[in-house]
């Protein structure tokens, strides 16, 4: 009975539940593309990602162990046992903070930078293939008179 009050106040149409599931077929294909080119480069999907947070900060500051593990919404103990695999394969370094001494700071070796060159490349290119499916989603789900307006 709920579902069908939601459906009829959103006036959800059959074509609003394609573009759902055609939006997150392409974010699971996206994710899925990914996490091969991750392997292809000797990583797991997580590796690379804990990597593309500490490449995405900016010149000058420092991520924490604390922070990563925000970040990729695990927790610290698991934190620390991925920067120890990152940097058993030399491509994460950890520093004592600068401000906190009790803190310890991550950055990319130059290992880990050109590493994240590389698979960046690729994945921007996948971004742009999958792009008009992305824009035509979200360009349907602001035109006026759409679901949920």
């Amino acid at each position: 009975m709920e579902l069908r009050r939601a459906e009829r106040r959103y006036k959800l149409t059959t074509r609003d539940y394609a573009d759902l599931a055609g939006f997150r077929h392409a974010i699971r294909g996206f994710l899925r593309f990914s996490e091969a080119a991750a392997a292809a480069a000797g990583l797991s999907g997580q590796h690379y990602q804990a990597m593309l947070v500490l490449r995405a900060c900016p010149e000058g500051r420092r991520v924490t162990i604390a922070e990563l593990a925000r970040q990729l919404y695990i927790k610290h103990n698991s934190a620390v046992g991925l920067v120890d695999r990152l940097a058993d394969e030399t491509l994460v370094e950890r520093a004592p903070s600068n401000v906190d001494r009790r803190k310890v700071e991550l950055r990319l070796t130059p290992r880990g930078r050109r590493m994240m060159a590389k698979l960046a490349v690729m994945h921007r290119a996948e971004l742009q293939r999958i792009s008009p499916l992305l824009s035509r989603f979200f360009a349907e789900l602001s035109r006026p008179g759409s679901a949920g307006r």
